[in-house]
């Protein structure tokens, strides 16, 4: 192949095909089995799509939707660190720094800057667009714990409090999210999904 610009592209789709191979600790919503990377950032996309209504300040839609779709691509060599996995988090940053060092520079100069610079955009939160696509990558599991009666929740041990507390920051950035978050977790608690 000639066009090196292609060339580079190309290997970077490639090597990111490799997050269908990484796997969540949370089931797909139909409970057959574990979702992997690839399907959480697409539905992540599809979230940002339909739920940017509820976000509190004005947010890029697009923008939002280029966060999330990147945002995982580094545990593809980092691995994904289960959220209430304390132990993991020790070293999750330096891990997946290295990861994005070396993936995204697979891309030409000016797409892997891009790429990275959304990447560390979601990982800082700083940004309205970063704290709402952060807002979502945290309601998806919750929703997907509801609906496979608290599967991961009850493997882990993990209790309500400890749901309301990492999720906290929605309540500023997607108040009506929030309180759905609050709604079903409390009706999971009701059903035996989880303890409070």
């Amino acid at each position: 192949m000639e066009n090196e610009r292609l060339k580079k592209q190309i290997e970077f789709l490639k090597e990111i095909d490799k997050l269908k191979q990484v796997f969540r600790q949370t089931l797909l919503m139909d409970g057959t089995r574990h979702e992997n990377d690839a399907e959480h950032s697409w539905h992540l996309a599809m979230m940002a799509l339909l739920l940017s209504e509820y976000a509190s300040e004005k947010i890029d839609i697009s923008h939002v939707i280029k966060m999330v779709l990147v945002h995982d691509i580094v545990e593809i060599d980092a691995g994904d660190t289960f959220v209430y996995d304390e132990k993991g988090y020790e070293d999750k940053a330096e891990r997946e720094k290295k990861a994005a060092e070396r993936i995204f520079n697979i891309l030409p100069e000016d797409q892997a800057d891009e790429i990275k610079a959304l990447w560390e955009e979601f990982e800082e939160r700083k940004t309205e667009d970063a704290k709402f696509a952060s807002a979502l990558d945290r309601l998806q599991p919750i929703i997907h714990n509801y609906y496979t009666n608290g599967h991961s929740w009850k493997q882990h041990g993990v209790k309500s409090y400890q749901v309301l507390e990492r999720n906290k920051i929605v309540s500023e950035i997607a108040p009506e999210l929030w309180q759905f978050i609050n709604d079903i977790l409390e009706d999971a608690i009701n059903k035996g999904y989880i303890e409070r």
